[in-house]
């Protein structure tokens, strides 16, 4: 089928057959094939009565967003229905002390002048869990700091609660966890999992990504003598683990969403302010601010006393990028092999070599440009075959070269951008697509813009070696972090005081390239601090540098709402107070840039004058 209404993905995935969805990377995230149900988002107007005739499951979510299951053969009837404005299929997620509190002024305003500690503001970590056994979570006379916990990976048993508006895992109140550490009796297992008669607390941080990200935000220290203390270590917790549907082995960009509405919902209901922290992300998407996820963060932020940080990902020094310029003008395409290839001004055709290691399962490529711009591709295999140029045609169009299959897709514009995707599908006829440098070709036909980009998936998805043989390093900020009123966080070194080149970089594309992306970095190198069972580790990327922006907030909003010096404190004040008080790195002269933002973080001259 085919439907505006639908993102170029979804039409893609919904033309491809369920062989080609199994050997994709993408396609078949969101799909479950013994049932024939697929889980979207949408964004509709009105009310949802029509959707719910139709569906599995709905999950209502603020703003007029919903995740919904929906059996394929009844999506013709969803993009039928006038109150649904668009719908996306899910994405994939990926994962993205000391030193750093002191470079980060955090130590300055947690001292006898300001003696902020995150009292009355929630941190929320939306993450792999925590572990919540570790005196770091919990108050002086042992008690949970967790006000809610919700782990998405569970099935609930006989005793537990669902939450109601998600349908989905098991949640679990402070009252509960405090139970299960009751003084009379508790055993805790080797599974982390602490009993109290007929309280059970079964959830688990596996990978401990979460517990170092909660630590590193607001861990009182108590398991360390306060050495391993964090930025706010007197604020609260809710705590959600994503969780992991299917065999994917990864969460998706729905159940990001409904964390990210559970959170704001309690905040809501405990009255309040909530400083979210988000440290992972995914490379699909043009980057502009314009997806379902990224308007979805922007809508909710304007929901209470709220504040959203997200790590710009770490594909910064990843060959997942490349970028380039035609420029404009009118070429006769029959004529265009008269052309020589060109590096400068009047450029009539590029070439975009890409290497694929051996033993690649899969592969896709995302070209992303203006709507006005007319292109042609061909593709040129290791082996020399030659497929195009292939004309811009509405639908999939397959190609097979060797042992690999091809699917490309010229997409149209959505309702929210003026881009134009074309994404490409590498799928293997056998067990691997071919290895070697393969070739994009893009033929110009009508240049009014004349800029493209290019992206494959996350790095860490694919084969060492694997990327374009020209990256470049600029907007390889991962989505979320592109959502405009988020505050983005980029990475830096605070034993060197240098850019960390992994951290994902600016600017967005498109008609959002004005907004100044990411807004700060923060210490995201050889940041130590506890993980599960209270080891002390040593952790880098963009994941462990947004905690500490994360936790600075909670100070601010200490500061501002609790403290009512400021009541107002929230959104973007906060982003604005925070890029006020940035300091610059050694080296770095332009403020703002594509890098650092506005420089790294410096909360104590972030804090307002008194």
């Amino acid at each position: 089928m085919q439907s505006q209404k639908l993102e170029n993905l979804l039409n893609q995935a919904l033309n491809a057959t369920e062989s080609e969805r199994e050997r994709s990377q993408e396609l078949n995230v969101g799909y479950n094939p013994v049932d024939r149900v697929w889980e979207l988002i949408i964004k509709y107007s009105g009310n949802l009565e029509a959707v719910r005739q139709i569906s599995e499951r709905v999950t209502e979510l603020l703003n007029e967003y919903a995740i919904i299951h929906i059996r394929q053969s009844r999506i013709p009837d969803l993009v039928q229905i006038v109150e649904v404005e668009y719908v996306e299929k899910p994405k994939r997620l990926f994962f993205q002390v000391r030193n750093g509190k002191r470079v980060s002024c955090i130590n300055q305003v947690q001292d006898t002048r300001f003696s902020l500690t995150g009292q009355g503001v929630l941190v929320a970590v939306i993450d792999s869990g925590i572990d919540y056994t570790l005196p770091d979570f919990q108050n002086e006379d042992g008690t949970t700091r967790i006000r809610y916990l919700w782990d998405q990976s569970l099935k609930a048993v006989e005793g537990e609660h669902v939450p109601k508006e998600y349908g989905m895992g098991v949640e679990y109140t402070k009252e509960e966890i405090d139970a299960a550490f009751s003084d009379s009796y508790h055993v805790t297992t080797a599974k982390n999992a602490v009993t109290q008669e007929t309280i059970t607390v079964r959830t688990r941080d596996v990978s401990g990504h979460g517990t170092a990200v909660a630590a590193i935000a607001a861990g009182n220290g108590r398991g360390s003598g306060g050495v391993y203390a964090g930025a706010a270590p007197q604020s609260e917790f809710i705590v959600v683990k994503l969780g992991t549907p299917m065999s994917e082995g990864f969460p998706r960009t729905t159940e990001l969403m409904q964390g990210i509405d559970y959170v704001i919902r309690k905040a809501l209901e405990l009255r309040m302010p909530v400083a979210v922290n988000i440290s992972f992300g995914n490379t699909y998407g043009a980057r502009d601010g314009t997806s379902l996820l990224e308007r979805f963060i922007d809508d909710i932020s304007n929901i209470w006393k709220s504040c959203i940080c997200i790590g710009t990902g770490n594909e910064g020094a990843a060959a997942g990028h490349t970028s380039g310029r035609f420029s404009a003008g009118r070429f006769n395409i029959e004529n265009i092999s008269d052309y020589r290839m060109q590096n400068a001004s009047g450029v009539t055709k590029q070439e975009i070599e890409l290497a694929v290691q051996e033993k690649q399962p899969s592969l896709n490529v995302q070209i992303w440009k203006r709507y006005v711009d007319r292109i042609d591709i061909s593709i040129v295999s290791p082996t020399g075959t030659r497929i195009g140029s292939i004309k811009e045609l509405l639908g999939t169009q397959r190609f097979t070269v060797d042992a690999t299959e091809i699917l490309l897709y010229y997409g149209e514009p959505s309702p929210f951008s003026t881009n134009q995707e074309i994404y490409l599908d590498f799928l293997p006829r056998g067990s691997y697509i071919n290895s070697g440098v393969w070739k994009i070709v893009l033929t110009p036909e009508k240049i009014v813009d004349g800029h493209y980009e290019m992206w494959l998936p996350s790095e860490g998805t694919l084969n060492s070696g694997t990327g374009f043989l020209r990256p470049v390093s600029s907007t390889t900020l991962t989505n979320p972090a592109t959502a405009i009123r988020a505050i983005t966080v980029g990475a830096y070194d605070s034993l060197t005081f240098s850019y960390a080149d992994f951290s994902g970089r600016g600017p967005l594309t498109g008609e959002s390239a004005s907004a100044v992306k990411p807004d700060l970095v923060a210490p995201g190198v050889n940041v130590s601090t506890i993980s599960v069972g209270g080891s002390v580790m040593q952790f880098s990327g963009t994941s462990f540098a947004t905690p500490f922006v994360t936790g600075s907030v909670a100070l601010l909003m200490e500061w501002g709402i609790v403290r009512e010096n400021d009541p107002y404190l929230y959104g973007e004040k906060v982003k604005a107070y925070l890029r006020r008080g940035a300091e610059p790195l050694p080296g770095i002269e332009k403020y703002p840039n594509e890098m650092v933002g506005y420089g790294r973080l410096c909360l104590e001259s972030s804090l307002p004058s008194v």
